[in-house]
């Protein structure tokens, strides 16, 4: 069916701001001519996140795109190829990105992009009958609410277990001025549900919220939330294969539930940094983590001090700078910042009318920017054992991002490169930590009334910081930013397993594994989303990470419900083979770099946080449930 007559008209002008790497593989997949696919519709390689849209055309080139553009999708709503091959994906994919893509892709992307379903079915239908008792899921976060979403379509009884008054899990707590994701939002959603009319590349804070609130609504999961719910305890019976959770309502009412499976979906960040300063209780002023910002709080004209520079500080700082008085910045260790051009431009009517109106240009848009956010990075985060200069990078193409960033930062702090430079160089290699993003940080950091401290804190005085310089300032916030606890997270839940041993205790302390950073010996029915070592460090989505997971629990609970089995508890030995695997890759990896600490190590030094895996990889590995892994109880 062709666009109505004033769409047509809107499409006119609507197309000059076309992504035309998109646009060509668009029209390819609309009409199926190889045209499109000969060398001078070639799109340009350009690995940048956000690239120019122009991809590298001459005009001549463009102008022919963007008119066959118009009479191509103003005349058909129905592509010529509308569910591409394994090998078809692999060709478009190749082409709209102006390099080689593996097939393993090919499956995937066909998912993530909406050209294939991923959810898992029934192999017969729905059953007549389903368990006594609900699966239990703690926490309304975007993972939560994912799992929700299939367990909807499955017709599986569930309840969800938040604390909270609202879904959202960290994006709910983290209010603090400048919140925003650091994944591209047309990779960082579902891969499901109705399009979000993101404003921006990277959004802010309130508009994940507004998206995960309405997904909530949208995927029927709202109503199997119970708000305000605290779990205080859970407790595997053996006898009859269910745990016992308990839980505490605002009321302070302790509650008994018993679930068929549980599944912690509290996430890494759930828990910030209880760290107390020397002094703190002493301060006069207002001290709080930046997860804690009070909402009603005005920092106009007054004197603030951030601790600490990660993610957070990196947001809030450039975001307050030029409203408050005086800012001090306290920084323990320097950062490696990536540049992203067009970080903060809007997506335009325009252009929000294209990925509206064309679900092949969405799908190839979804595509382009979850690719250059996905694994290219991982292969330059490997040592090279024959690398002459260890202690600084880890090969030739980790040293050369290291000049790459390096200049960014001579180039950024200009006439204060003097004074700065060498408090901003960070002297371990590029990616050891997370991977942050310039907000204009270091031009921040160049203003008159912001300054740069490295001395330590010694102590938080009555009125402001002393440093172990013995030099005191005085202010009227302080704010903590120190990280979270990411740690063992589903371990504060206080979690008994088959033989009565906690899950703290499993996991000494501050070491937890998981096979497939989901499943724990002796710990039957219990899966944890975005558990050990299924983070990300080197680039992708973490709700492409949690759709994983929820494929893989999804699988295991069809396969458990129509074989009748009541329980599943991972083998050691299954569990043991992962976590060596995992433990012999990150030895070859960046993140056990020894020349910076990190929240993604424990204590012992063994990477806990990230996997060192490939997305594709991770997807690979859940993408079904095999009950052999298992012991496995029938009923």
């Amino acid at each position: 069916m062709a666009l109505a007559q004033d769409k047509l008209e809107y499409l006119r002008d609507a197309i000059k701001v076309a992504d035309l790497r998109v646009m060509v593989t668009t029209l390819y997949q609309m009409t199926g001519d190889p045209k499109w696919m000969e060398a001078r519709f070639a799109p340009r390689l350009d690995r940048r996140i956000i690239a120019d849209p122009d991809a590298g055309f001459p005009e001549e080139v463009q102008e022919e795109i963007l008119a066959a553009a118009v009479a191509i999708l103003g005349e058909r709503s129905e592509p010529a190829i509308p569910d591409p091959t394994d090998e078809q994906m692999v060709r478009m994919m190749s082409w709209c990105m102006g390099e080689p893509v593996e097939p393993e892709y090919a499956p995937m992307f066909a998912e993530q992009v909406g050209f294939r379903s991923g959810q898992k079915e029934w192999r017969a239908g729905r059953p007549q009958s389903m368990p006594e008792h609900p699966v239990v899921i703690i926490g309304a976060g975007m993972s939560g609410i994912a799992l929700g979403a299939n367990l909807v379509k499955l017709g599986i009884p569930f309840v969800v277990l938040e604390k909270h008054h609202e879904v959202g899990g960290t994006w709910h707590e983290n209010r603090y001025p400048g919140a925003a994701v650091d994944t591209p939002n047309h990779a960082y959603s579902f891969s499901f549900g109705e399009r979000y009319p993101w404003s921006q590349y990277f959004s802010p804070q309130e508009e994940i919220i507004d998206y995960l609130i309405k997904c909530s609504n949208e995927f029927g999961v709202r109503e199997h939330i119970r708000f305000g719910c605290t779990v205080t305890s859970a407790t595997w019976d053996n006898e009859n294969q269910t745990w016992r959770i308990t839980y505490e309502t605002d009321d302070k009412a302790e509650v008994e539930l018993n679930a068929f499976i549980m599944v912690t979906a509290i996430g890494f960040f759930n828990k910030p940094s209880s760290q107390v300063l020397p002094g703190e209780e002493s301060y006069q002023g207002a001290i709080f983590h930046s997860a804690r910002w009070p909402q009603d709080l005005d920092v106009s004209d007054k004197r603030v001090a951030v601790i600490g520079t990660g993610a957070s500080s990196m947001q809030i700082v450039p975001s307050i700078a030029p409203s408050v008085k005086n800012l001090t910045v306290y920084q323990r260790s320097a950062q490696w910042v990536r540049r992203i051009d067009h970080f903060h431009d809007k997506l335009g009517d325009a252009q929000q009318f294209l990925l509206d109106e064309f679900p092949v240009y969405r799908a190839w848009f979804r595509f382009s920017m979850f690719w250059r956010y996905c694994d290219g990075l991982l292969p330059t985060l490997r040592k090279d054992p024959n690398w002459p200069h260890p202690e600084r990078s880890l090969n030739k193409i980790n040293d050369r991002h290291r000049d790459q960033m390096t200049r960014f930062i001579e180039q950024e702090l200009g006439d204060k490169h003097d004074e700065l430079f060498d408090k901003c160089l960070p002297t371990y290699p590029p990616y050891g930590k997370r991977i942050l993003l310039d907000h204009d940080w270091y031009k921040t950091l160049c203003r008159d009334n912001v300054e740069l401290i490295t001395e330590a804190v010694e102590s938080i005085t009555e009125t402001g910081i002393t440093t172990a310089d013995k030099k005191s300032r005085d202010y009227d916030i302080i704010v903590k930013c120190l990280g979270f606890e990411p740690i063992g997270s589903a371990a504060r839940l206080n979690i008994r397993g088959a033989s009565g041993q906690k899950l703290v205790d499993a996991w000494d302390g501050d070491n937890p594994t998981a096979h497939l950073g989901m499943t724990v010996p002796d710990f039957p029915n219990m899966f944890i989303l975005m558990g050990p070592n299924s983070g990300v460090g080197h680039g992708g989505s973490a709700i492409f990470l949690a759709e994983c997971n929820v494929r893989y629990i999804s699988d295991a609970l069809i396969k458990m419900i129509e074989g009748g089995i009541t329980g599943i508890s991972v083998r050691r030995e299954v569990h043991d083979k992962f976590v060596d695997m995992v433990d012999r890759e990150h030895e070859q990896m960046i993140w056990t770099h020894p020349g910076m600490t990190t929240y993604y190590r424990n204590s012992r030094g063994r990477v806990h946080f990230v996997m060192p895996f490939r997305n594709v990889d991770y997807y690979t590995m859940t993408r079904h449930f095999d009950p052999d892994e298992y012991h496995v109880n029938e009923g």
